[in-house]
């Protein structure tokens, strides 16, 4: 007998609801500086008058700032001058609930030049920062950002600058609560649209006749969704480490091993040796590998002879890495990380002029012209209170890398490096989304988190459900490498490759999402039919019957390619 199997492919499929109904999340972001404000998000949500359109109802001076309602080309804004003080500014009364976990957006303009304004919650116990953005003159801006409290009460919004010679202007203000329930329906509606498809299997006789009561088992052999964690040299030879980590992830960074002070520590003595070992063995398996890192901008962190170097010695010296790094491995890797946390550091800006991340892109792409360059940077979406590299900071600098000229477009990539404490997940999801406004491919790329023992995991799982869930992070790698002499912040194993509570929350979400040769297994209906809704990635199939002899076995690839579009099903016929 023979067995013919039609595959169907299809990405749509709606999440089912609850009869209660959750409020959706608004992913949308706008980084450009319009002419005005859009409206509210969520028509503003808990906020009292957000598009000031009724005045100061609402609205209260805060500190000692002058407050003036105005309204220009129809538009309503409220402006604080005459401020003193960092906080002189206009503020709200709100009430904050413990669980809750709130989206927050605004849009601002100040009267001259540009400079960073913060949103702010004080309450009776603490003050919570929610985001900041680069404020221009003659244009607003969009702020978006979150958070959440650690103790329900009523809390003052208001609106903060270090620079106290500018005024402050507010426009559509929104303070959106969701519950856990609600932003947990969020990840599974993103994860459905963007992480998974719908298969549908028919099974049929040698006479075209729908065959019922076909078993059907599924496994997927490899996540879609690139998924891995740094390591280091001592995994060469170590087979239960090797066991344990490629059963697991498709893809790594090398902790140090690819990073100038490993590869060249005395000058003009460049070995890589061990970089070369471990990206063999990785390629053998499967695992894709990240470049990491090209330039470190961190002066701590640079070769000993190279932080003596100046003029066109240092210039030569930066040149002479880039060139032999880059042209060792081109074409090999998942990405660059250029010139590392260029953000918080500038070692080499210091001494080759403001211009040197620019060049060193721009030299590293001319020897790699196929490779995502990432700028790859911390506390982007850890924390809100770093302003050097707050989402706005990190879009002024990569406008400036957008801006390089080279043959042909430069590929640009957003690497957020992800050493969390407490994780302020609102915060996180909105840096996020202004980010994917710029439609660059986002990674997480050093996931960690340093918290008590009794937190950690919940926190990782937390970070980790996050990033996955977002429509437009690319990959997730975690800095948890393990090592004799300790991990980073982090570890996932004991010396044994026992799983610790860490590990257990990584296994935990691969067998979720696909992993760990998870098994779907299903039965065809009176017409033939079986439909699974399965995670993107390589997988076998296998159809076999009770009343025949007859077995059929496929390997299949599912990718939101395939099922993004309507195509003619794919036919396979199997004998006996």
């Amino acid at each position: 007998m023979k067995l013919l199997l039609l595959l169907l492919a299809f990405c749509s499929i709606s999440l089912s609801r609850c009869e209660e109904k959750l409020v959706p999340y608004d992913y949308s972001a706008t980084i450009e500086c319009l002419e005005n404000p859009y409206k509210p998000q969520y028509n503003g949500g808990i906020i009292v008058n957000p598009d000031l359109q009724n005045g100061s109802q609402g609205w209260s001076q805060f500190g000692n700032a002058k407050v003036d309602f105005r309204e220009f080309g129809g538009n309503k804004f409220v402006v604080t001058q005459q401020r003193n003080q960092s906080y002189d500014s206009v503020s709200q009364k709100v009430y904050l609930e413990k669980g809750i976990l709130y989206t927050f957006s605004a849009w601002f303009q100040v009267n001259k030049g540009n400079a960073i304004v913060e949103a702010v919650f004080k309450t009776n116990d603490e003050i919570k920062h929610a985001g900041s953005v680069v404020a221009e003159s003659k244009c607003w801006s969009m702020l978006k950002g979150g958070l959440t409290v650690d103790e329900s009460g009523p809390a003052d919004l208001y609106f903060e600058s270090e620079d106290t010679s500018v005024e402050i202007w507010v426009d559509s203000v929104s303070l959106q609560p969701f519950t856990q329930k609600e932003w947990n329906s969020h990840q599974e509606e993103s994860i459905i649209n963007t992480r998974k498809g719908a298969l549908r299997i028919k099974v049929v006789n040698s006479e075209g006749q729908p065959l019922p009561n076909a078993t059907i088992s599924i496994v997927q052999n490899r996540l879609g969704f690139p998924f891995g964690c740094a390591v280091e040299q001592n995994i060469l030879g170590n087979l239960p480490y090797q066991n344990w980590f490629t059963k697991r992830f498709t893809v790594t960074t090398f902790g140090n091993e690819m990073k100038w002070y490993s590869t060249e520590n005395v000058r003009g003595k460049e070995n890589y040796s061990i970089a070369d070992a471990m990206l063999s063995f990785f390629k053998e398996h499967g695992v894709a590998v990240r470049g990491h890192n090209v330039l470190w901008d961190d002066p701590k962190y640079q070769p000993a002879w190279v932080k003596s170097l100046s003029g066109n010695d240092l210039y030569n010296a930066v040149k002479q890495r880039v060139v032999s790094v880059v042209s060792r491995y081109k074409g090999q890797l998942a990405g660059w990380d250029v010139v590392n946390e260029n953000l918080h550091f500038s070692f080499f800006e210091s001494k080759m002029g403001p211009r040197a991340s620019y060049d060193i892109y721009a030299m590293a792409h001319a020897f790699d012209p196929k490779t995502i360059m990432f700028m790859n940077e911390f506390n982007t979406l850890e924390n809100p209170k770093d302003l050097q590299s707050c989402p706005a900071r990190y879009l002024e600098k990569l406008r400036e890398l957008q801006s390089i000229r080279v043959a042909g477009k430069i590929q640009l990539g957003i690497g957020l490096e992800s050493h969390f404490s407490t994780p302020n997940i609102p915060f996180m999801r909105s840096a996020l989304d202004t980010l994917a406004a710029t439609d660059l491919p986002i990674w997480l790329t050093e996931i960690d988190v340093d918290a008590p023992p009794n937190v950690q995991a919940n926190y990782l799982e937390q970070v980790l459900r996050e990033g996955h869930a977002h429509p437009k992070v690319r990959g997730m790698v975690m800095w948890a490498g393990y090592n004799p002499s300790g991990c980073y912040r982090m570890c996932l194993t004991d010396g044994n490759f026992r799983n610790l509570p860490t590990g257990d929350v990584v296994d935990k979400l691969l067998r979720e999402w696909g992993g760990l040769r998870s098994q779907t297994t299903g039965v065809t209906d009176a017409d033939g039919f079986c439909e699974a809704s399965l995670y993107y990635g390589d997988y076998d199939l296998n159809i076999s019957h009770p009343l025949t002899n007859s077995g059929a076995s496929q390997n299949f690839k599912l990718t939101f390619n395939d099922t993004s579009s309507q195509t003619q099903p794919s036919v396979f016929v199997f004998r006996d």
